[in-house]
C-alpha cells in the first residue's frame, strides 16, 4: 500500500480522536496493513499537519473535548448528597466519600444565581449564597432533587 492510502488511514484514524503516541499510531496502521517506519510516519505527520497535544497526536484545528462531561446536577445530588445543612447564607452538603468535587463542579457549571461560589473537600461542600433567603431557596431546591 502506498503513501496516499497510508496518509488517508492516518487522517481517518485521527478524525475519531487523538492517538497517544507515534508508537500507538504505528501499531494501529500495521493492523490495517500499513507498515511504516518512524521516519516515514514522522513525514506523514508533518505533511498532514498533525499536531501533538497533551492528549496525543491529532489533526490541526480539531478541538476534541478535553473536559469530561458531568452528569446532571440532580442526578449527582440524588446519588451522592447525604445531608444538607443551612447556616445563615451558607449551605453545607455532606456527600459520600470522594464525591464532593464532582457535585460542586456540576453546581458551578449550572451558574445558578443562588450560588456565589462553592468550596469542595472530599465529602463536604460549602456553598455560599448572597443572603439568607436565597440560601433557603437553594436548600429547598436541593431537597427537592433528593426527593425525586
Amino acid at each position: 500500500m502506498g503513501k496516499a492510502a497510508r496518509q488517508k488511514a492516518i487522517f481517518e484514524l485521527l478524525q475519531t480522536g487523538p492517538v497517544e503516541s507515534q508508537e500507538e499510531l504505528q501499531r494501529v496502521l500495521a493492523r490495517k496493513g500499513h507498515e511504516a517506519g518512524q521516519a516515514t510516519l514522522s513525514r506523514d505527520i508533518r505533511e498532514l499537519g498533525v499536531v501533538k497535544t497533551p492528549e496525543g497526536y491529532q489533526l490541526a484545528g480539531v478541538n476534541f473535548a478535553t473536559e469530561p462531561v458531568l452528569p446532571s446536577v440532580s442526578r449527582l445530588v440524588r446519588e451522592f448528597v447525604v445531608d444538607v445543612r443551612l447556616a445563615q447564607n451558607l449551605l453545607v452538603l455532606k456527600t459520600s466519600v470522594g464525591s464532593a468535587q464532582p457535585v460542586a463542579a456540576a453546581m458551578d457549571a449550572e451558574d445558578w444565581p443562588e450560588v456565589v461560589g462553592t468550596l469542595a473537600g472530599d465529602d463536604t461542600i460549602l456553598i455560599i449564597s448572597p443572603d439568607n433567603r436565597t440560601a433557603q431557596q437553594l436548600a429547598r431546591k436541593i431537597h427537592g432533587m433528593l426527593e425525586r
